[in-house]
C-alpha cells in the first residue's frame, strides 16, 4: 500500500506538459490524413461525347405542319421522357422534313449527353396534320462484356463494371469501370464499344494490362518534431490487385532517423480497399508510438505516447455525368491513446473514442478548371468501449462530439507564354457548438496547414478555418515545377480563450518534381507573416520530402 502511494506521487510529480502530447497527436493525425488521401486518390475518367452542333429550325419550310405536341414511344420510353426537353422549342412551330429531322437530332443529342451513346431515336412515317410528332426510341443494350484476346489469367471485370449484359449501355458505367481499373497503379485498361451480331446491341471489349503487382516505396522527410525525431523515414509495401478484384493493399512502417534510442517515434499502418461498381469498401489501421525525455527534479524520465486509429469506410457514387461527380461516404472509427512515464500509465490521459462520419463530396469540371467540395458530419458515440474524455469533468471536452467539417479546393490551369502554370486554392473549415478534446480540435501552423511555421507549436480550438493559396509554374519540360504559397488561418471557440492569439499567416517558396520516373521530391522554405506575440517559431523554416518507388 505504501509503495503504491509513493509510486503515484512520483509519477504525478513529473513536470510534463500534456499539450506536448496533444501536439504529437495532432501532427500524426495530419500525416494520417495525407497518407489516406494519397491511398484513396484515383484518376478521373471522362470519355468524349460525339454531340453535334445543330442549327436553328428553318423558318420557311414548305410544306410544313404546325407541331403542338411531342411524344416519345418505344421500349423503355417511359424512362427517357426527359430527352424531349431538348426539343420543346419545336412546339408551336410549323415544321417540314428538315425541322422534323432537327427535332430527332436534338433528342438524340440529349441521350448522348447523358451517356446513352448507342440508343437511337428515329421518326416513323406518320400523319402530322394532327399536330403531334411521335418519335420512336430503340435503347442500345449490352450484349456481352469480355476481355480482348489473349485473356489475362488474373483479369476480372464483374466487380469493376457496374453494368451487366442486357443493361442499357451508358458511358457513365464505362467511365466508372475504367476508374476502378485504373485506381490500381499496376493496372491499365481501355474499353471499346463494338457492334454485336444482334441489332441494337453492343459488346464491351476490355483491353487489360497488368504490370508488376508488388511495389516498394521508401520515403524520407523532416516533418517530425524536435522532441521525437525531426527526420522521419518510411518503408511501404503495396500489393496491387491482390485478390484479382482491382483491390489495393498496403503496409507501411515508419521510424525516426538519426535519433538516439530510446527517444524518437515508430509508426505502422495498413490500408485496404476494394471497388464494387459504384461502391467502394475499405479499412485502415495505424499505430503511432513516440518517446520523449522529461527532466525531473532529481532524474530524467522517459515519457511514451501510444495512439491507435482504426476505421472502416463505405462510399457510393450517387451521380456522375461528363462534368460532375457526387459521392456519399460513411466511415466508422475508433481511436485510442495512452501515455506512460517509465512504463507506468498516466490514467488521466487514457483516451478511447468511437464514432462515425457521414460525408458528401462533389467534383465539378468548370471548363478547364476543377472544383472539389466536401461536407462531413462527424459524431462520437459510446460504441466499442468508448470512455468519457478526461476533459468532461471540467466541461472542456467530450468523447461524443458533433463536428461539421468542410473542404473546398479549386484548381485553375493557365499558360504563361509557352509554359504551363496552375493556381490552386484550398479553404478548409471546422465547426462545433460544444467544447472539444484536443485531438478533435482544428489546428493551424505547419507544412500541412498554414505554411511558413516550423510546426513545433500550433493554434487549435473547436472552430476554425484556413485558406491555402498556391501558384505553380512548370520549369520547361523537365517534369519539375516551382511554386509560391500564401496561407492564412484562424481559430475560434472555448479552446481559444487563453491562446496568445487566434490567427496565423505565412508563405512558402518551393520546388517539386519527378526524377527518373520513380523518384519524386519536394523542397521548400517558408516564413511566418502574422503570428501572435510570444508564439515561438523559427524566423524562417525549410523542409523536404523524398519518395522512391520500385
Amino acid at each position: 500500500m505504501l509503495a503504491g502511494c509513493s509510486f503515484s506521487i512520483s509519477v504525478s510529480a513529473v513536470p510534463f506538459d500534456a499539450s506536448l502530447a496533444d501536439q504529437e497527436l495532432l501532427r500524426q493525425q495530419e500525416r494520417d490524413r495525407l497518407r489516406q488521401e494519397q491511398q484513396q486518390a484515383a484518376p478521373d475518367v471522362r470519355l468524349p461525347r460525339d454531340v453535334s452542333v445543330l442549327p436553328d429550325y428553318p423558318s420557311d419550310e414548305r410544306p410544313c405542319f404546325p407541331i403542338r405536341q411531342l411524344v416519345l414511344e418505344g421500349e423503355l420510353s417511359a424512362r427517357f421522357q426527359w430527352a424531349l426537353e431538348a426539343a420543346q422549342n419545336a412546339k408551336q412551330r410549323c415544321l417540314g422534313a428538315k425541322g422534323v429531322n432537327l427535332v430527332m437530332q436534338k433528342v438524340q443529342n440529349s441521350l448522348i449527353s447523358r451517356g446513352f451513346v448507342t440508343s437511337r431515336v428515329f421518326v416513323r412515317p406518320q400523319d402530322l396534320a394532327s399536330g403531334t410528332l411521335t418519335l420512336t426510341m430503340v435503347p442500345g443494350r449490352i450484349h456481352s462484356i469480355r476481355f480482348a484476346d489473349p485473356v489475362p489469367a488474373r483479369a476480372r471485370w464483374f466487380n469493376a463494371m457496374p453494368a451487366r449484359p442486357g443493361d442499357v449501355l451508358n458511358l457513365r458505367d464505362i467511365e466508372q469501370a475504367l476508374e476502378n481499373f485504373k485506381r490500381v497503379p499496376a493496372l491499365d485498361a481501355d474499353i471499346q464499344i463494338e457492334p454485336a451480331t444482334e441489332e441494337g446491341q453492343s459488346d464491351l471489349v476490355i483491353a487489360w494490362k497488368e504490370s508488376r503487382p508488388v511495389r516498394l516505396g521508401l520515403s524520407l522527410d523532416d516533418g517530425g518534431s524536435k522532441a521525437t525525431g525531426r527526420y522521419q523515414g518510411n518503408v511501404s509495401v503495396s500489393l496491387d490487385n491482390l485478390l484479382t478484384l482491382d483491390d489495393l493493399f498496403s503496409l507501411s512502417l515508419g521510424k525516426d532517423l538519426f535519433q538516439d534510442q530510446p527517444l524518437g517515434s515508430r509508426s505502422r499502418a495498413v490500408n485496404y480497399s476494394i471497388p464494387f461498381g459504384y461502391w467502394q469498401l475499405g479499412g485502415a489501421y495505424s499505430h503511432y508510438r513516440y518517446f520523449q525525455q522529461i527532466a525531473g527534479a532529481n532524474e530524467t524520465y522517459i515519457y511514451r505516447g501510444d495512439s491507435e486509429n482504426s476505421q472502416l469506410f463505405l462510399s457510393r457514387v450517387l451521380y456522375r455525368d461528363n462534368a460532375h461527380k457526387t459521392t456519399l461516404s460513411l466511415r466508422g472509427y475508433q481511436r485510442k491513446s495512452r501515455n506512460f512515464v517509465d512504463d507506468t500509465e498516466i490514467q488521466i490521459q487514457h483516451r478511447q473514442t468511437a464514432g462515425w462520419e457521414l460525408g458528401l463530396n462533389h467534383r465539378a469540371y468548370l471548363g478547364r478548371n476543377t472544383l472539389d467540395a466536401s461536407l462531413t458530419w462527424r459524431h462520437g458515440t459510446g460504441a466499442l468501449g468508448a470512455l468519457p474524455a478526461p476533459e468532461e469533468a471540467s466541461g472542456d471536452g467530450s468523447s461524443r462530439p458533433s463536428i461539421v467539417l468542410s473542404d473546398i479546393n479549386l484548381t485553375v490551369p493557365f499558360k504563361l507564354g509557352s509554359q504551363n502554370g496552375r493556381y490552386s486554392a484550398l479553404v478548409r473549415g471546422q465547426w462545433s457548438k460544444g467544447p472539444l478534446a484536443a485531438q478533435d480540435r482544428f489546428a493551424i501552423g505547419g507544412r500541412y496547414t498554414v505554411r511558413g511555421f516550423d510546426g513545433e507549436l500550433s493554434l487549435s480550438s473547436e472552430r476554425g478555418w484556413l485558406w491555402r493559396n498556391e501558384l505553380a509554374w512548370a520549369l520547361g519540360h523537365s517534369g519539375q515545377e516551382g511554386y509560391l504559397g500564401l496561407d492564412a488561418g484562424r481559430v475560434y471557440g472555448q479552446g481559444a480563450t487563453y491562446l496568445r492569439g487566434r490567427q496565423l499567416a505565412g508563405c512558402a517558396l518551393g520546388l517539386r518534381g519527378v526524377l527518373m520516373q520513380n523518384v519524386s521530391y519536394e523542397l521548400f522554405t517558408g516564413w511566418p507573416i502574422v503570428k501572435p506575440a510570444g508564439f515561438d517559431t523559427a524566423a524562417a523554416t525549410a523542409g523536404f520530402n523524398l519518395n522512391l518507388q520500385f
